[in-house]
């Protein structure tokens, strides 16, 4: 891999795959709890089912598996006889109530490696429809960006809706590329991530949280200076550059978690960045749902980032940025963590 052409081709085609591959992007290796900043890879306490896209090895194929309590992952591959892929997440969920417990099932009777010697590839590695996102869904990160805008603007009375391409997911522990030549102001967001599980147009809110799968951990990662000032500021594309969206590392399913108050952080090289709750969200998960659906069919498998806290790095004084070699986490508490090296393209 010697040239930029060379590596920006290899990174989008491996994103669409769902995680940026090979020589030029190697994989952050997975890493104990004990052995680095963070925390990367620290199943959730409990008995919350955790539903997974991995590899067993670099030359087999993804398939889904569930991660058990200590570690050890569950290779689902049984799972066409439960009546749906076992290497489709979304297969899965289209499945139903039915599929998702004889998973369960599996997964407490089953064994197999540990999650650390497997590579987690995103949940959903190639979702069939843009990210839908919430923007400014925190007050204290609308009023951070008010001030960084120097206006005055009132509080949306409805959520603000956008998307990300879906050449922006990335894995868990996958790297996201730096090109000087196209951003210099790489900006964090943590977010819960909803997973739709039942298809819905305008759907009632009290019957909202009815339609939801499960959560993920989310980074909205985003090109500030293209989101603001380049080329006339584009939400669209400063949000969508090639893997601008790692998450995972799973998927717990809707009944083994309550979004209500989730403890959120954004680490970079180990210092907090942000730290927040769900709680704090103006706009909660059922009426995020509504809203979107109003005239909009929502199908299984879509994938909703509900918004980032206050902390982003272009509301500092002065503006903090990821460059090169940063180590940037990204954690929901008792959900999950992502770990995602900020890796230079060749020049």
């Amino acid at each position: 891999m010697s040239t930029r052409r060379d590596f920006l081709h290899l990174s989008a085609a491996a994103t669409a795959a769902g995680a940026l591959a090979g020589p030029a992007l190697a994989q952050a290796p997975a890493q104990n709890p004990a052995s680095g900043p963070g925390r990367p890879i620290p199943p959730a306490g409990g008995d919350a089912l955790r539903l997974v896209t991995f590899r067993p090895d670099a030359g087999s194929a993804p398939r889904l598996g569930a991660v058990r309590a200590d570690g050890r992952v569950v290779d689902l591959s049984r799972g066409a006889a439960q009546g749906f892929d076992p290497a489709r997440m979304v297969s899965l969920i289209e499945a139903g109530p039915a599929a998702l417990a004889a998973v369960r099932q599996a997964a407490a009777s089953g064994d197999g490696p540990s999650v650390e010697t497997v590579r987690l590839l995103a949940p959903i590695p190639a979702p069939t429809r843009n990210i839908y996102a919430v923007g400014w869904n925190y007050l204290e990160h609308f009023a951070e960006g008010q001030a960084v805008r120097g206006t005055n603007a009132e509080y949306p009375a409805h959520p603000v809706f956008f998307t990300k391409g879906v050449n922006t997911v990335n894995g868990p522990y996958d790297p996201i590329p730096y090109d000087p030549e196209v951003s210099t102001a790489i900006d964090w967001e943590v977010e819960l991530a909803v997973i739709i599980g039942t298809a819905g147009r305008n759907i009632k809110e009290a019957d909202a949280m009815g339609h939801v799968f499960g959560y993920s951990v989310i980074n909205d990662t985003t090109a500030r200076d293209m989101q603001i000032k380049l080329h006339g500021g584009q939400w669209f594309k400063g949000k969508s550059l090639d893997g601008y969206g790692p998450i995972g590392p799973w998927i717990v399913p809707a009944s083994d978690l309550d979004p209500g108050d989730l403890h959120l952080i954004t680490r970079v090289n180990g210092v907090v960045k942000q730290d927040a709750s769900t709680k704090q969200m103006y706009f909660k998960v059922a009426r995020i749902i509504a809203e979107l659906s109003r005239g909009l069919t929502l199908v299984p498998g879509d994938i909703i980032a509900t918004g980032t806290p206050p902390g982003i790095g272009n509301a500092r004084k002065p503006p903090e940025f990821l460059k090169p070699g940063d180590v940037m986490e990204t954690e929901i508490v008792g959900l999950g963590t992502l770990r995602n090296v900020i890796q230079a393209v060749p020049a």
